[in-house]
């Protein structure tokens, strides 16, 4: 939401001011520059980067509008996965946890959190490593330093499309310059006109500089920024997964675990201890299936 709104206080501010100055908007409307700036833009885009990087720019720009972060009760629930697999492994050992990585999609624990459940990478990410626990023959620093190669690739992949509409804002500028020297251009071959046709064409060809900066500074830079903020804020819910982990191969029981993890969690989303113990504790402690690992 704080994004269109954004927008709208940019594009109402240039254009107000404009029109309060004393110049008419009509003007500014040269679909054949919009056409020359945007198109040579989008053109370089695809050139410069994949296909697979093109279409997840496309989901990042979703996510940035609709601020697609992991919410506190997704917190909450990402503990509870967590707290329900430790607290099986430590009360009935490998093979009533096996049953619920290996299967994740049948697993009735997982299925009780579909949040956790539907997202397939982050479900993975914790059946990957619980299965390393149960293995048993890595030591918790291996495990740390894999965990942080893991998380560091993913994070150079979600960065992706900030990095191509970063270069594509950098450009933004120039493919302005460019249209605004075609319209030079333009305006040159009809100099024997009245100044007054040619003033219109020059000042045609102005609104390429001006198009080219507006939309590196207050449109694709500003959406780029958001869009690196969003997915860092969700490579957070990996590092709850981590530090909850490592505190719980070091020896810790599962409540000071969660804890551990907890502490890692955005202040915005961070839950509280006591909506930890209530939502997440307490009523996995109450579940039939799992009633008996507390023992």
């Amino acid at each position: 939401m704080s994004i269109v709104i954004g927008f709208i206080v940019a594009f109402g501010s240039i254009l107000g001011g404009y029109a309060a100055m004393g110049g008419h908007i009509s003007v500014l409307w040269q679909p054949w520059e919009f056409v020359i700036i945007i198109g040579s833009a989008l053109g370089t885009f695809f050139v410069g980067n994949s296909m697979k990087t093109v279409k997840d720019t496309g989901t990042a720009m979703r996510e940035a509008i609709t601020s697609a972060i992991p919410s506190r009760k997704d917190y909450l629930d990402l503990l509870e996965v967590l707290y329900a697999l430790m607290r099986e492994l430590r009360g009935k050992g490998r093979n009533e946890v096996e049953k619920h990585i290996e299967d994740p999609e049948n697993s009735e624990l997982f299925q009780r959190v579909p949040r956790i459940s539907q997202n397939i990478e982050m479900r993975n990410f914790i059946c990957d490593y619980f299965r390393l626990i149960i293995v048993g023959n890595a030591r918790t620093h291996e495990i740390e330093a894999l965990m942080d190669e893991e998380i560091q690739t993913m994070a150079k992949a979600r960065m992706k499309p900030y990095h191509a509409l970063s270069v594509i804002a950098e450009a933004f500028p120039a493919l302005g310059i460019v249209a605004a020297v075609l319209g030079v251009i333009k305006a040159m071959g009809a100099i024997d006109q009245s100044p007054q046709i040619l003033g219109g064409l020059i000042g045609a060809a102005l609104v390429g500089t001006f198009l080219g900066i507006f939309m590196s500074y207050a449109v694709v830079s500003p959406l780029a920024v958001k869009i690196k903020n969003t997915r860092e804020r969700q490579l957070a819910a990996f590092i709850t997964i981590k530090q909850t982990l490592l505190a719980f191969m070091n020896g810790a029981v599962p409540q000071i675990a969660l804890e551990y993890g907890r502490k890692t969690i955005p202040s915005g989303e961070r839950p509280s201890i006591d909506e930890v113990d209530n939502e997440v504790i307490s009523t996995s402690t109450g579940k039939p299936n799992l009633e008996r690992g507390a023992a």
